[in-house]
């Protein structure tokens, strides 16, 4: 389990709904129902996308961006072409 992927994500808190999603040039775009407050908006966001990629949890972390909405993402067993592909599915 040597792969690992690197993602820049935009989040957006606060949305009507939940969701994970990429455009064609590969941006990857969350929208997330919890608030920015106490980390609520990052649980949700690394649930949101471990479920997306039927991975664990512990699989998927925050590397840079805790306080913001553009954030680099890590996920553990996956290059970054698998993840790109799962998400659009």
């Amino acid at each position: 389990m040597d792969k690992k992927a690197v993602l820049n994500i935009t989040v957006t808190p606060k949305s009507s709904r939940s969701l994970v999603t990429s455009d064609d040039e590969g941006n990857v775009k969350v929208y997330l129902n919890s608030p920015p407050i106490e980390g609520k908006a990052n649980k949700e966001c690394i649930a949101l996308i471990s479920k997306k990629l039927k991975i664990p949890k512990s699989r998927v972390s925050i590397v840079k961006g805790e306080k913001g909405r553009s954030k680099r993402i890590e996920v553990k067993g996956l290059d970054s072409d698998d993840v790109l592909k799962l998400i659009k599915e």
